[in-house]
């Protein structure tokens, strides 16, 4: 359905990123949750968009499912600004026990289960372990990140290039990329931007807050920067990118 969809905002939203929805959200959202009624109806449900089979979940218990069907329709999907992702995680408790991430320009399919390690599929081969790596110069970003930030990656030798958040916080398992910076300029790192971290740490990537400490597990503790890279020298950069947007 890429390309041949149109944007038809939500109302009420406070902004056009927030806003943005096409038909192919609401598709894939639905064939998302028809999938996971099999084995998880009896789970709260926390979708992103309203649609009819989200009414299915029974919503009791400690245990809720997290879905977003495309994370970063507006800047991502419809206009092609860097990867956009598909993403679903099962917390217990307030915490992630399993996630999977996609990146379907990419053909990457990503997944892992707590103490289980990560896995990654690319396009139609089977999925093999998957391991952070520092691997070319490339950072993915927030497309709204400060210029003081962006000029102090560039500085550091990086180049950097714009993704939905659910792209950053499995950047460094990604082909080409070493780290990913998400910064929020108001309020925290959603419970769906969080998904990919249980990816990421399973892989042996580094998941650290702004100011380096390890991302708090909790999916509703407010966190206005993730962090992700595959080694101390990334994230220092990363942590020197963050502390140019406070010391600005």
């Amino acid at each position: 359905m890429e390309g041949r969809v149109a944007n038809r905002p939500k109302a009420g939203e406070a902004t056009p990123v927030k806003a943005a929805l096409t038909v192919a959200d609401t598709a894939a959202q639905e064939l998302l949750l028809s999938a996971l009624l099999e084995r998880f109806a009896h789970v709260q449900l926390e979708a992103e968009e309203d649609t009819p089979t989200a009414a299915r979940f029974a919503g009791s218990g400690d245990s809720v499912v997290v879905v977003d069907p495309i994370d970063g329709t507006l800047r991502f999907y419809l206009e092609g600004l860097g990867p956009y992702s598909i993403m679903a995680g099962l917390a217990i408790r307030g915490c992630y026990q399993a996630a999977v991430v996609a990146l379907p320009r990419e053909r990457l399919y990503f997944d892992a289960v707590l103490g289980a390690g990560a896995r990654v599929a690319d396009g139609d081969e089977p999925a093999r372990a998957a391991r952070a790596e520092a691997d070319g110069r490339r950072v993915l970003i927030s497309h709204d990140l400060p210029g003081r930030a962006v000029e102090v990656l560039l500085a550091h030798g990086y180049q950097v290039a714009p993704a939905s958040g659910g792209a950053i916080s499995v950047a460094p398992l990604v082909p080409g990329v070493r780290a990913g910076l998400r910064w929020v300029s108001a309020g925290s790192v959603s419970t769906r931007g969080r998904i990919g971290t249980l990816i990421a740490a399973e892989a042996g990537a580094l998941v650290c807050d702004g100011s380096g400490e390890p991302f708090v597990r909790d999916i509703r503790a407010q966190a206005g920067a993730l962090l992700v890279a595959a080694d101390l020298e990334d994230l220092a950069a990363l942590r020197a990118a963050v502390a140019a947007i406070s010391s600005g």
